[in-house]
């Protein structure tokens, strides 16, 4: 049984406007200067339908990032429903434009060495698959859709080791589709495309990250209590993530595991324990190997920062957040986050961890 941490219960008001909301710098790296700026806005860059999820910045700047449109949410009268988008930001001229629709249901979006994009494609009328598309020719391979020749539960969240090697998660929220697998776990897609299990003990896995010293494969477990949401609920588009059924939560936590040159994982710690309290979503890492995660605690939502250890460096209040995503090159320090239905960028005093590009 793995012990249970004190969870921190003070409520923090959160006072959102479109325009953005002014920020203390919390506790952070005193030889470093503070994580956030004092001076630092939320900015709000987009409002969808539904909910935003996994973005993820280009080599070339671009912003992508998922609409989850849920099959019960964006009904129309006709019984129609949209088919999930990725939507493409551009910070030169601030405007939002869908890059792909269909999308296969697309959560969590990652950018490889060679700056194709990986995307983890759910269920709920969605592809059930990791894909990857050469941003180039705009041609997109299917690179995991079975595992012992059964379909995954519903991909949602990627992560990119330094030799190439993806790893994702594979829970079940919400789909009408048969649950395949016996197990909500991480897998690992080796150069070779092959397909390996690779972690089978963290609850409900969600968002998933590697260190910068490859020595460390982050793991979030947030299970909900429920593998079909929309199957127990028929709320609006505000309430899409309200499940008005009582449900009995799982384990809430942020995990780390050792992680081997051959790309095997060996669990190592619970970092940090949320109790009763929704865990995290997705996450990303800085150059200094600290744990940037979408926090979707009732009591405290918004983006925690982490040291290795676990400890808690500084937290931005913002609503009900699902991902973040640095960006690259001269705003390595701009952080975008996905929460709720919207696109949020913040400039703050770290600057994101992104893969060496391939030669």
């Amino acid at each position: 049984m793995i012990p249970r941490a004190f969870v921190r219960r003070t409520l923090v008001p959160l006072a959102l406007a479109a325009t953005g909301v002014s920020l203390a710098a919390g506790p952070g790296l005193a030889q470093s200067g503070p994580i956030l700026l004092p001076d630092a806005k939320l900015e709000k860059l987009f409002e969808g339908r539904v909910l935003t999820e996994g973005v993820a910045v280009a080599p070339d700047g671009q912003v992508y990032f998922s609409e989850i449109t849920f099959s019960h949410v964006s009904r129309d009268e006709q019984g129609a429903f949209e088919a999930g988008h990725i939507w493409r930001f551009d910070p030169a001229t601030g405007k939002t434009s869908i890059f792909r629709s269909p999308s296969g249901m697309s959560n969590g979006i990652k950018f490889d060495a060679r700056g194709r994009m990986l995307v983890a494609e759910g269920a709920d009328y969605g592809g059930r698959r990791v894909t990857r598309t050469d941003l180039a020719t705009g041609k997109t391979q299917v690179v995991a859709g079975l595992f012992q020749g059964r379909p995954l539960n519903s991909p949602n969240d990627i992560a990119i080791d330094a030799r190439g090697r993806v790893y994702f998660s594979d829970p079940r929220y919400l789909g009408h589709e048969p649950i395949d697998q016996p197990v909500q776990a991480v897998y690992r897609i080796d150069t070779d495309g092959s397909l390996h299990r690779i972690v089978t003990d963290a609850g409900k896995p969600n968002g998933v990250a590697i260190s910068p010293d490859q020595k460390t494969l982050y793991v979030v477990s947030n299970d909900n209590g429920a593998t079909a949401i929309e199957r127990l609920d028929r709320g609006t588009a505000a309430q899409a993530d309200k499940v008005t059924t009582p449900l009995r939560k799982g384990f809430m936590a942020l995990l780390a595991y050792d992680l081997s040159p051959e790309g095997t994982a060996t669990f190592r710690r619970v970092l940090v324990d949320y109790g009763t309290f929704d865990g995290p979503d997705g996450l990303t890492v800085d150059r200094d190997g600290n744990l940037w995660v979408a926090v979707r605690a009732e009591n405290r939502p918004g983006i925690c920062v982490y040291s290795p250890a676990g400890e808690e460096l500084a937290y931005l209040p913002t609503e009900v957040p699902t991902n973040v995503g640095f960006a690259r090159g001269k705003d390595a320090s701009m952080l975008y986050i996905t929460a709720g239905r919207s696109l949020y960028r913040i400039r703050v005093n770290r600057e994101g961890y992104q893969l060496p590009a391939a030669e």
